[in-house]
């Protein structure tokens, strides 16, 4: 099994750390038969690679043998973004799914324990297809047995409908949706796709939340967690675990 180093992990401070462990808690609570779960947002750069590999630590830390699948075939940012290098040329989801390489090549340990991942591979033509083949139904499958959690980060659901193909073999979805961008009827929009697919809905997070404006957390530590790598969003912090229910309240 080849190993790849995560470089650009930022640790987490206080309200983050938190947000995380009750995301992981929520996540625990929707019942031990829900191990797939599937990562999804409006629109690109809305935090969802971050959220993914930010739960997958998580849930790793808590013991939880944890793999993080890259379907995004179209426009992966998980390597780059978070800087994962290896010795060896490294394998990815569009080889496997190809039929260019087998399971062993493609799945990776990382330096993190109990967390492992599957990158995406190279881009390919036809990402729609591949993603609806018997390989990836094999792939899930296969990861259902070695692993408690598979975290799926899958490609936006409000630009493109691979999201919707990966649900068909998950036991739920959480939508990241980015505060004061998404307006809320692109939300709904985005949640009535999700519920066309008939796959659970797990819930929402609220991310790149003002920490500034949240006053309940500033007692925690006041002026905690912000990113400094969004741009105009540099003060923007990692938001909170909602419910299903709370996407009709998104602004």
């Amino acid at each position: 099994m080849e190993k790849i180093n995560l470089g650009k992990i930022e640790k987490l401070d206080y309200g983050r750390n938190e947000a995380y462990k009750s995301l992981r808690t929520n996540l625990s609570f929707c019942g031990d038969d829900v191990k797939v779960i599937v990562l999804t947002s409006c629109t690109p750069n809305e935090g969802k690679s971050t959220v993914a590999i930010n739960l997958g630590m998580t849930l790793a830390a808590d013991g939880k043998k944890t793999v993080i699948v890259d379907a995004d075939l179209r426009k992966s940012v998980l390597v780059g973004r978070h800087g994962i290098t290896s010795d060896n040329d490294i394998k990815g989801l569009s080889h496997y799914l190809s039929g260019q390489e087998k399971f062993e090549r493609v799945l990776c340990e990382t330096d993190v324990d109990n967390m492992y991942m599957i990158l995406a591979g190279p881009v390919t033509p036809n990402p729609t297809e591949l993603l609806g083949n018997k390989y990836f139904t094999r792939l899930i499958e296969r990861l259902r047995e070695e692993f408690d959690y598979v975290i799926i980060d899958a490609p936006p659901l409000g630009s493109v409908i691979d999201a919707a193909i990966i649900t068909k073999e998950s036991d739920g979805i959480v939508m990241v949706v980015e505060s004061n961008r998404i307006s809320y009827r692109f939300a709904q929009n985005v949640k009535k796709q999700l519920e066309n697919t008939d796959c659970k809905i797990l819930g929402a997070v609220l991310n790149k939340v003002d920490a500034e404006r949240v006053g309940y957390y500033k007692k925690y530590g006041g002026r905690y967690g912000r990113y400094g790598k969004y741009g105009k969003y540099g003060k923007y912090g990692y938001g909170y675990g909602y419910g299903e229910e709370n996407l009709d309240k998104l602004d």
